[in-house]
């Protein structure tokens, strides 16, 4: 799972919300400054790619499932680019493609099969965020 822009930011609330007792103020805090930083620059590699990868992924999907005969539903709201919208349409999009996918093994279609692994990699790829390395690490 590739967390969201709002997910991150919820979690850099959090590390902030108790305050650590003060005898280990110092390195638990510095710590903790780390993190808010580590998942600030995740939060910033998500806000520039989110919606994009979504919509790619969508529609890759889409038209994976359409090549494969499957109904594919459409997207409650399509001018709707929000990226809980987009995630919706895609957990409905991902349980067809499960389906599909399960079926496309029992029935030995190995095109298939090796068509929605590809699928997957490429989804996993675009939505991959990149941590740096830190120095001293």
């Amino acid at each position: 799972m590739t967390p969201t822009t709002n997910e991150l930011l919820v979690g850099n609330f959090m590390a902030f919300a108790v305050p650590p007792p003060p005898e280990s103020m110092g390195e638990f805090l510095s710590g903790r400054v780390s993190v808010v930083g580590l998942i600030s620059l995740l939060a910033a590699q998500e806000a520039e790619t989110g919606v994009a990868v979504r919509v790619w992924e969508n529609g890759a999907i889409a038209e994976l499932l359409a090549r494969a005969g499957a109904t594919v539903p459409g997207a409650a709201d399509a001018s709707d680019l929000s990226v809980a919208a987009l995630d919706a349409h895609n957990a409905q999009l991902r349980l067809l493609l499960i389906s599909v996918h399960a079926s496309a093994e029992l029935e030995g279609n190995l095109a298939l099969d090796r068509e929605i692994l590809s699928l997957y990699q490429a989804m996993a790829d675009r939505r991959m965020l990149v941590l740096p390395a830190l120095p001293g690490a």
